[in-house]
This record gives structure tokens, sequence and C-alpha cells, in this order.
């Protein structure tokens, strides 16, 4: 059975692997430099950007859902600033993923390609600090949770009466 809501456990995936792709990316690096074969132990970093960019979608698609529920208690200016920090997050995750892709050629233009995936790595990784914040500010300072808690109160409510 899915959680209701969806949104708030499928975004620790996308902020998991934002902190994922650097560390895996500097290790990939760090391996290639000994020897390692590129093709190989880059595809780590790779797969995981792929994953990032999924999750990101996953994410932004179950917050869009989730969005005219909590406009029922949260000023629209606090969310859209969540969403469009989340737009952007996705986005550049797509970028990432497309820079990760080139790391797969050989010599100094996969080099270059995955030097560049961490920088871009990292930016992205500042972008979903940004993401998390503007989402934690939802539920902690404008408290959108009690959307989904007043419901589930009523509803504990509601059965209660019907049990007596």
């Amino acid at each position: 059975m899915l959680p209701e809501p969806l949104h708030p456990a499928v975004v620790h995936f996308p902020l998991v692997l934002m902190l994922l792709v650097p560390a895996f990316a500097v290790f990939a690096i760090w391996s290639i430099g000994r020897g390692a074969h590129a093709r190989r132990t880059w595809g780590i970093p790779l797969v995981l950007s792929a994953a990032l960019v999924a999750s990101a979608f996953v994410a932004l698609r179950t917050g869009e859902a989730d969005e005219e529920r909590v406009e029922e208690v949260v000023a629209e200016r606090a969310i859209h600033e969540h969403e469009e920090a989340a737009e952007r997050f996705f986005v550049l995750s797509g970028v990432l993923l497309l820079i990760a892709t080139a790391g797969l050629l050989g010599g100094n233009l996969g080099k270059a390609a995955r030097v560049l995936t961490l920088a871009g790595a990292l930016g992205v990784a500042a972008a979903g600090v940004q993401v998390g914040k503007a989402g934690g500010e939802l539920v902690y300072k404008h408290n959108a949770a009690r959307v989904y808690t007043q419901e589930a109160g009523t509803a504990a409510v509601m059965d209660a009466k019907t049990e007596n």
C-alpha cells in the first residue's frame, strides 16, 4: 500500500541520490586515474545520475498532485517558490545526466566530462538543498501537513462515533 500523501515519501530518493552522485563521481575519477576501466567504472555515477533524474521527476509529479490540497492552507507564493526550485532541480539533473553520459567517451573529452559531472553534481546538490529548504518551510513554517492531519483526525473521530 502506498503512503498518503505520497510526495513526502518520494522526495527522499532524489535527496539521497543528489549526495551519492558526487561521492561516486569522486571515487570513479580517482579509480580511473589509478588505471580502472573508464567505461565500467563511470557506469556507476551514470546510473545514479539517471536514477536522480527519474526520482526528481516522480517527486515533481507527486508534488503537483498534492498542490491543490495544500493550497487550501498555505499561501500560493510559498508553494510556487518550492515548485520553481523543484523544477530547476529536475532540469539541472537532466543536464547533469547528459554531461555524465559524455563521461563514457574516451580521451580528454571523456575526462573533461567526468570532471564537469563532478562539478555539476555539486551544483545540483546545492539546488536540491534549496528545494528541501522550501519544502521544509511548507511543512514546518506554513504547516502544510495539517491538510492531511486534520482529515485523518476527522476520520478518526467519525470512526469513533460509528463504533459507539
